[in-house]
């Protein structure tokens, strides 16, 4: 990787350029199904961003552990399971998650449900501990971790606020256009969030050819 990183840099691509749901089109699942209110959304995303900042740092340390105490063959045969390893992490940070929630935010841990020991198998996660943090050191792995987080957080918060005021005329519980508002239901079903993130997303496109060509 080039020595030339930035931490602004970093965070913008995380956020903006590789968002991970409007970019790169990662964690399609918990976006189209956690996405029906903004509380429910945010509660996901900073979820995920807890469980990508935790397995990135421990990811890179212990890749770089590895390289310092073992052989070349050892570390070739380790690199083999890498994945398996990897998933191990992962599953940690996300038991740990998962209690804290039920600990402390029970009612948001019943509206979560399932979609928060599911992101063991969030290709996020996976896919930044292969990418990223298994080939950088820990502070940019940690940055890493937070800009993909953050920028999940946002997308999922965005489609959640959308949905939510089409489809119910509120947002976190104030409503938005009184009485005589008639919500479009279809935003708070399974339809609504293809539709919500179907516009969204070729809205992002929309803009960014519009830049390129001003480029």
């Amino acid at each position: 990787m080039s020595d030339k990183k930035s931490i602004t840099g970093e965070l913008y691509r995380g956020i903006i350029t590789e968002n991970p749901t409007f970019g790169l089109c990662l964690g399609m699942c918990p976006s189209l199904a956690t996405t029906t209110s903004v509380k429910n959304a945010v509660g996901m995303g900073l979820s995920t961003t807890a469980v990508l900042i935790a397995s990135n740092i421990t990811i890179s340390v212990l890749v770089h552990l590895m390289k310092q105490f073992s052989n070349d063959e050892l570390f070739q045969r380790i690199q083999k399971i890498r994945i398996p390893l990897f998933i191990v992490v992962i599953a940690s940070f996300v038991t740990v998650i998962d209690f804290v929630l039920k600990g402390y935010f029970p009612a948001l841990s019943k509206e979560l449900g399932l979609f928060i020991p599911l992101i063991v198998v969030n290709c996020i996660i996976l896919g930044r501990a292969e990418v990223y943090a298994s080939k950088n050191n820990v502070f940019y792995s940690f940055i890493d971790g937070l800009g993909m987080g953050l920028g999940f957080t946002g997308s999922l918060a965005l489609l959640g606020a959308i949905r939510e005021i089409l489809g119910s005329g509120q947002i976190l519980g104030l409503s938005l256009f009184g009485p005589a508002f008639k919500p479009a239901i279809i935003f708070v079903l399974a339809p609504g969030a293809f539709l919500t993130i179907g516009f969204v997303m070729g809205f992002f496109r929309y803009i960014s050819s519009i830049r390129s060509k001003k480029i």
